[in-house]
């Protein structure tokens, strides 16, 4: 008999809260994080309905949002004009809450569900499976370590070391840039998001807890912005908004390109989140979209298991379909915040204002907050 129902390889917010749903069904749950201490790199902070209610169902939706900040809608811009305000209603809500704090609350979650399940410092070196189960051989504090489940779940990131081992491929999809991205204070700290689509090239910034706010700026071709006062000057060249640089802050360059495996599931093994799609941030879906697929692969496997091999096709189709949904929808928000002449600027203002216009905003809307993914 394997030592677990399911092994998950990675302990980012999408395998944790894999392992909160599975445990929850009474599995017996092994989550393999190569890492010793918590990721504290701040990525993704925006939690849409969709993964809120996958939160709710991990059992922490409360937690956060007691924490999370509540954005009450946002603007699109260009030359110093608003095209477009949307409001986030109860239908569409968008919670901000930075990608290590959600992190923490589903950590402390699990460990409240089976302390044992976590197990830091593991490094997976090695999958093989059989007809009954897959053997996992990992480096660990302790030495060298073998563990056996009937499946395994990799959820290890873009970069995923394993998904070779399902003979998945890495299809490129449409939509690739290059954005630098830093936490400010905020000098009037407000609830609305403002994306500035200009000429130059896209200027984002959302609202955070505790009075900052996240600046986001398309970067040049072959040019990174490598210095905070590089950085705020961009925007105030691009937006007209005086932006005060903080002396500790350094601006993160970072590439957010797509990707789609060809397929998510080999025997016992199956791909989740990013390992198995990779989604641009802009629209902040990617980490949402892997909660969604978590939902729905806990209740396959909860179903089937641990009498035979699970049947996930539906979960696969579904996932494979949401991300292409998602893919499209990011690659658009892309290309309205691309550098442009001013004859295809004018254009794709004509475009957003169209689309927040009062006929089309409730679907702009359901679009940004991932509707019918």
């Amino acid at each position: 008999m394997p030592d677990h129902d399911v092994l998950i390889v990675g302990a980012g917010p999408v395998g944790l809260l894999l392992a909160c749903l599975l445990v929850q069904e009474g599995r017996h749950v092994a989550v393999c994080e190569r890492r010793t201490d918590a990721d504290e790199r701040t990525r993704a902070i925006g939690i849409h309905r969709p993964g809120l209610e996958a939160l709710d169902t991990a059992g922490i939706g409360d937690a956060v949002r007691a924490e999370a900040l509540r954005l009450d809608g946002g603007e699109v811009r260009s030359r110093r004009r608003t095209l477009a305000t949307l409001t986030f209603g109860q239908d569409h809500p968008i919670l901000i809450l930075p990608q290590p704090r959600t992190g923490a609350l589903l950590r402390a979650r699990l460990q409240s569900l089976s302390p044992e399940s976590l197990l830091l410092g593991h490094d997976v070196r090695g999958v093989r499976q059989n007809a009954d189960a897959v053997q996992i051989a990992c480096a660990s504090p302790d030495g060298p370590h073998e563990l056996s489940a009937s499946v395994v779940v990799v959820a290890d990131g873009v970069r995923s070391r394993l998904r070779d081992r399902i003979d998945a491929g890495w299809r490129r999809r449409l939509g690739r840039a290059s954005y630098a991205m830093v936490d400010l204070a905020d000098a009037t700290p407000d609830a609305r998001a403002v994306l500035h689509c200009e000429p130059e090239g896209l200027v984002e910034s959302f609202p955070l807890p505790g009075g900052q706010r996240r600046w986001v700026v398309r970067e040049a071709e072959g040019g990174g912005l490598r210095s905070i006062e590089e950085f705020c000057a961009t925007i105030e060249t691009r937006t007209g908004i005086a932006v005060a640089p903080a002396a500790d802050a350094m601006p993160t360059s970072f590439v957010a390109a797509q990707h789609a495996a060809k397929r998510l599931q080999r025997g016992r093994l199956v791909l989740l989140g990013d390992a198995a799609h990779e989604i641009s941030p802009i629209g902040g879906q990617g980490m949402n979209l892997g909660w969604m697929d978590a939902v729905r692969l806990a209740t396959a496997l909860a179903r089937t298991l641990p009498s035979r091999a699970p049947d996930l096709s539906g979960y696969e189709r579904h996932a494979r379909r949401s991300a292409s949904r998602a893919q499209r929808r990011s690659a658009f928000y892309m290309s309205m915040g691309a550098p442009a002449p001013r004859t295809v600027v004018r254009g794709r203002e004509m475009l957003m204002q169209g689309l927040g216009s009062a006929p089309l905003r409730g679907w702009t809307t359901g679009l940004l907050t991932m509707r019918g993914l």
